[in-house]
């Protein structure tokens, strides 16, 4: 059993090093440990001091930075062709302490679990604001009821994937992988646990995004598109029902003002009530011809899927 350890980086050269000398040298059932580290287009040294580092395998460098997301997938690819059985991705910035990664995969080796998320308790964590941690909170309800997951800390980035889970990941977004990544798995029927955790102290601000506001405007549309790719049959339908209800309303509106009154001053109101509800029909249409390409989509994620097993069994 090999267990892959990726490391996502971005201008980490001075905590990288402590992030690396806390990483587990032996876990129970697992026979080999390898660590990578994605150094995305770091100018700092990072990779240098990755290259430098006897814990470190192999480095992965981007020559610009692409961003989180494609860091990550960038990772889950060189693990899956280095023969990782189980792959764990962790933050550079030392944030998840490296004695949890036992914790982390053993659901996996169980059979219990093949995504595990570290639950960092976010209502808990002092050097969370008061509104960044009701923030977590409403963010992580939300993704669980589309997801379909019973996961409390959606943007944790210290995660674990069986093989079969990372084969199956498709990252399209380029701002982060943690809420997709959770989508994907309930909407493909991935059997998602979690395990709790401790954090260290924080070393630096976040760099993800630049304010609040910027994290929660980038995540909302992160969760509305890829919510969309993969039930647009749902939100295409949610949208034309609604506008056909306030068609409707409107449109009842002007009956009964028209019965009582004449309806003189009205007209606007039927013009309304008809845009709505050819706009809301439109919609409907809109989500069969959506859920149709989804329906290609998903085949052709299947033949991704057969085409990396044939290149992984070749290399094996």
């Amino acid at each position: 059993m090999k267990l892959v350890i990726q490391i996502p980086c971005f201008n980490e050269a001075e905590t990288l090093p402590a992030t690396l000398a806390d990483l587990p040298t032996t876990i129970p059932g697992i026979d080999i440990i390898e660590v990578i580290v994605v150094d995305d287009g770091s100018t700092d040294g990072t990779a240098d001091i990755a290259r430098t580092d006897s814990r470190v395998a192999h480095v992965v460098r981007a020559p610009v930075n692409q961003g989180l997301a494609r860091a990550f997938a960038a990772g889950l690819d060189c693990a899956l062709k280095r023969g990782a059985d189980i792959i764990v991705n962790t933050d550079a910035d030392h944030q998840y302490p490296g004695r949890f990664i036992a914790h982390l995969v053993r659901p996996i080796l169980e059979h219990q679990a093949e995504v595990v998320i570290g639950n960092r308790n976010p209502s808990s964590l002092g050097h969370f604001s008061f509104f960044k941690r009701r923030l977590q909170a409403l963010g992580s309800a939300v993704v669980r009821g589309l997801s379909g997951t019973s996961v409390p800390d959606v943007t944790s980035g210290f995660r674990a994937f069986s093989r079969e889970a990372a084969l199956r990941m498709n990252v399209v977004s380029e701002f982060t992988y943690t809420l997709e990544t959770i989508i994907q798995a309930g909407t493909k029927q991935l059997s998602v646990g979690h395990v709790d955790i401790d954090v260290n102290p924080a070393t630096r601000p976040s760099r993800l995004f630049p304010s609040v506001r910027a994290y929660v405007g980038r995540s909302a549309v992160t969760i509305i598109r890829i919510y969309a790719l993969y039930n647009p049959l749902k939100v295409f339908v949610m949208i034309g029902m609604t506008l056909l209800a306030g068609g409707a309303a409107i449109g009842l509106r002007f009956l009964y003002s028209y019965l009582t009154e004449g309806g003189e001053g009205q007209i606007q109101s039927l013009i309304l009530a008809a845009v709505l509800i050819i706009t809301g029909f439109q919609a409907m249409f809109f989500g069969v011809i959506a859920d149709l390409i989804g329906s290609n989509r998903r085949m052709i994620e299947d033949a991704l899927l057969r085409v990396r097993r044939i290149e992984l069994e070749e290399r094996d």
